[in-house]
């Protein structure tokens, strides 16, 4: 066993890249170009790491499958933090197959980590709960067991349980600790700082504020009406109504719950809902239709009853509150991605908000020019960003052994 590729590894896994480097950075074998790649990653270079584990993968001979498939890992996360999301899944969960087949349970565990949050990043949090059961975190090492349990914190908040994602940081925060490596422990008290930072807003009788997201989970688990800006539907008494599908409809819903307990003029409600400056025979007509339509859909939830002027909301609970993102507009879905700091394609936001590339360029071109994103790069190298906030990030650390290890 080389003993200098030992040594660079034993840096990397306590997280220090330069003295990896010093090891192995004038060596083109294929276990230091495996290190290199992860040193320059740790780094930031993410361009440089990409190259030199695609070299150092294609450097191992047909035997290595299980250090090749380290290298695959090593790309995957890097494609992770780059926002690559067009990353071949297949490849990875090749990987994390053949790390298991050779018994390398640390590093198929951290490549179904990758799995899950590149899921959480798409919002497909189903697959995301479904593949990490098959964890254990039990047998890992400190790192790979914080990277576990951030991931466990990123489910639990999107699904608004704070209780379960306090404890899992703090479950992230010990193996942290445990593991020494400063940068980890930065990692998840940034990931803590979602819980204290405002996640939405409240409006309720004319006053809105700010609201905590165990504050928002004690909203929706309370007998009040809430009508959810966030995901576009109406709930009360454990019954949701989702409107995302009828635009015109949750207009009128919101425009009604935000006058609580007072009514709305129909020319208001005309103007929010078709967004018509004035209101003629044929916007009054097409008010009673979707109001009908409204009552339709809101059934027992409440009722919504005519009034001299307008219409008014009616709900047999105590509390009616609208629900609204901390930042609202045209275009909050893309600011809200990238608002977590990392560099984004645009092909990666559409995939991310499940929209066309050609729509999402065109609103990143528009809050390109109001000045609430930037962009560097060309062509298809072209990344956006937007000022950092507290979010659920990433770790640019692949755990275990590495290559040649």
């Amino acid at each position: 066993m080389d003993s200098m590729i030992t040594a660079a590894a034993l840096a990397l896994a306590t997280g220090d890249p330069l003295g990896a480097l010093k090891r192995v950075a004038l060596r083109d074998d294929a276990p230091a170009l495996a290190l290199r790649g992860i040193a320059m990653a740790q780094l930031g270079d993410l361009g440089r790491a990409k190259t030199l584990l695609k070299g150092a993968a294609r450097a191992f001979g047909p035997k290595e499958a299980m250090a090749r498939a380290r290298c695959v890992v090593a790309e995957a996360e890097i494609a992770l933090v780059s926002r690559e999301l067009s990353f071949p899944a297949k490849a990875l969960e090749a990987a994390r197959a053949t790390l298991e087949k050779h018994g390398d349970w640390v590093n198929a565990a951290h490549a179904r980590n990758l799995e899950v949050r590149r899921l959480l990043l798409v919002g497909r949090l189903d697959e995301a709960e479904r593949s990490l059961a098959d964890i254990d975190p039990a047998p890992l090492p400190p790192a790979a067991r914080a990277a576990y349990e951030l991931a466990v914190a990123g489910i639990a908040i999107r699904r608004l349980r704070t209780t379960a994602a306090r404890a899992a940081l703090a479950r992230a925060e010990s193996a942290a600790h445990q593991a020494n490596i400063p940068a980890l422990t930065a990692e998840v008290e940034n990931a803590s700082l979602v819980l204290d930072t405002p996640a939405a807003r409240l409006i309720a009788r004319g006053e809105a504020r700010p609201l905590l997201l165990d504050e928002v989970e004690a909203l929706l688990a309370s007998q009040a009406l809430v009508v959810d800006a966030c995901r576009h539907a109406v709930r009360g008494a454990g019954t949701v109504v989702s409107l995302a599908s009828r635009p015109v409809l949750f207009a009128l819903a919101r425009a009604l719950a935000e006058a609580w307990p007072g009514d709305v003029p129909r020319s208001a409600l005309v103007a929010r809902a078709f967004r018509a400056k004035h209101a003629d025979e044929s916007h009054r007509a097409r008010l009673r239709v979707e109001i009908g339509r409204l009552r339709a859909e809101l059934g027992s939830l409440a009722e919504v009853r005519a009034t001299k002027r307008g219409f008014a909301l009616a709900p047999p609970a105590d509390e009616v509150a609208v629900l609204a993102p901390p930042v609202e507009g045209q275009h909050a879905a893309v600011l809200a991605l990238l608002s977590d700091g990392e560099a984004w394609s645009s092909s990666a936001l559409a995939i991310a908000l499940g929209a066309s590339a050609r729509t999402v360029q065109r609103a990143l071109e528009t809050l390109g020019a109001a000045g609430k994103a930037q962009s560097y790069g060309r062509g298809r190298a072209r990344r956006w960003m937007s000022p950092p906030v507290p979010a659920f990030p990433t770790i640019l650390l692949l755990p275990g052994p590495l290559p040649g290890v």
